[in-house]
């Protein structure tokens, strides 16, 4: 008789929690499988209480919500060197191209001719080569430039890649937005007055920095500490900007009645006999032979308008080397902040992002191989060459990756007082270690291991 009642006991409280679930409009989304969902029911007493069921539930893997990621490691096809015919094929995909082929273009874009099976969706693309921009000759140098027109995601920076032979001048000038330079080669005099009348001039030589703020007039002259003279990277921080808008002093003085500036100068018109009618751009001048600025009763800039950036010595990590100049060290470039990477053969740039402001990129040596990632299952890989420009927006996650047999050097500049970035082997480190291991299906040993220091630049795998 008590085995009959407990066994209707039972039943009754069993009856009562399936009448209490939960239902939706469909009734097949409460129907789960035990292929994806697994559930124990329990019956629990206690003294003087009614009988009720416990149901534990255990989440399926990951494994059991979406595929694994592909085991293809997705090597790069081929790379510059290579000299046998190069075709869009990898593995079993793809076909012979039967029409024209630019070779040398393919073979410099592997990653674009054959693309690992990672990339997916579209993402804009972010590569400029400076050999694509128009370039412009003068009598003692020469500049081209990139802009919207070239890179169209490129809307917070532009760049200009300026030659200048020994005694050339780029005449004196202002620009609307600030100028940022990086002497690629040769030595720059440069030369200004604020808008205090306290002047300035310096000579910049490899590897070392100057910065413009706007509106302050300047000139750069190449010197002859290289009998080549000097060449430079340009940045400004606005994709609009075209050098062309700049403001000359020739230019103006052009479009000046010469009474005009003889009121202006308290002098004679004919002191102006010599003024050129249209403007110089670029010519050639007699080598600076001093860096001393003319007697100034105001006095020199207060914060100097050169960096001796090729000074500061690089942080080492186990891949390469880092260094940053921004206005922790460079204070007057209050518009530009810039990150020269060494990479090793093997190694990378990790995984990694930056939080508010984009990345205009300028590869130095070496090669490399870059992926962006712009969310919604959106993702492009991209090869890169000295001379290339990447672009990569705000927030893209992004690594660069040296696939060549020489150390990779680069520079990555930003729109931004201060350098920011966001590793992400830092990131998953400092996250609880069960929140990880629910994310990627990592070991514990291998959740153990990340490191909770930035690396920067990561060396080959052990």
């Amino acid at each position: 008789m008590n085995k009959l009642l407990s066994s209707v006991l039972c039943a009754i409280a069993l009856s009562s929690f399936a009448a209490a679930a939960p239902t939706t409009g469909n009734s097949s989304s409460v129907l789960l499988s035990s292929a994806t969902f697994s559930s124990t029911t329990s019956l629990v007493s206690t003294p003087g209480s009614t009988v009720t069921p416990t149901t534990v539930s255990t989440a399926p893997p990951a494994s059991q919500t979406v595929p694994l990621a592909s085991d293809d490691p997705n090597f790069i096809a081929w790379n510059v060197t290579t000299t046998e015919d190069v075709q869009p094929i990898r593995g079993s995909l793809g076909a012979k191209i039967l029409g024209p082929q630019n070779l040398p273009i393919d073979q410099q874009n592997p990653d674009l001719l054959a693309p690992p099976t990672t990339d997916a969706g579209t993402v804009p693309n972010v590569k400029w080569p400076f050999s694509l921009s128009h370039n412009r000759i003068q009598t003692g140098g020469w500049a081209r430039q990139q802009n919207v027109q070239q890179l169209p995601i490129a809307t917070s920076m532009a760049g200009v890649n300026m030659r200048l032979e020994a005694g050339a001048i780029r005449e004196l000038h202002w620009h609307q937005t600030a100028e940022w330079a990086y002497v690629l080669k040769g030595t720059t005099q440069i030369t200004s007055v604020d808008q205090l009348g306290r002047n300035y001039v310096a000579n910049v030589g490899p590897g070392d920095l100057w910065y413009f703020p706007p509106g302050i007039p300047h000139s750069l002259q190449g010197t002859s500490d290289l009998d080549e003279g000097t060449e430079f990277l340009l940045i400004f921080p606005d994709g609009n900007f075209s050098d062309d808008d700049t403001f000359l002093l020739t230019d103006w003085l052009a479009h000046v009645p010469k009474e005009v500036l003889a009121k202006n100068f308290q002098t004679s018109i004919s002191a102006f006999n010599e003024v050129p009618a249209e403007q110089l751009y670029i010519f050639p001048g007699a080598p600076p032979n001093t860096t001393v600025p003319p007697q100034d009763p105001q006095g020199q800039v207060p914060q100097p308008f050169s960096f001796a950036f090729s000074q500061v010595k690089p942080t080492q990590y186990s891949g390469g080397t880092a260094k940053i100049a921004d206005t922790t060290n460079f204070p007057i470039a209050q518009d530009i902040a810039v990150a020269e990477v060494t990479v090793e053969p093997g190694a990378m740039r990790e995984l990694h992002w930056h939080p508010t402001q984009d990345e205009w990129g300028f590869f130095l040596e070496g090669s490399a191989r870059v992926t962006v990632f712009a969310a919604e299952g959106n993702a492009q890989t991209f090869d890169f060459e000295p001379g290339d420009i990447s672009f990569t927006p705000r927030s893209f996650g992004h690594y660069v990756e040296n696939i060549g047999n020489t150390t990779l050097k680069f520079l990555e500049i930003f729109n931004t007082p201060v350098f920011q970035d966001v590793s992400l082997a830092q990131w998953l480190a400092l996250t609880p270690p069960i929140l990880v291991k629910e994310h990627l299906g990592l070991s514990d040993e291998t959740i153990a291991s990340l490191n909770k220091t930035k690396q920067v630049v990561v060396g080959p795998r052990a």
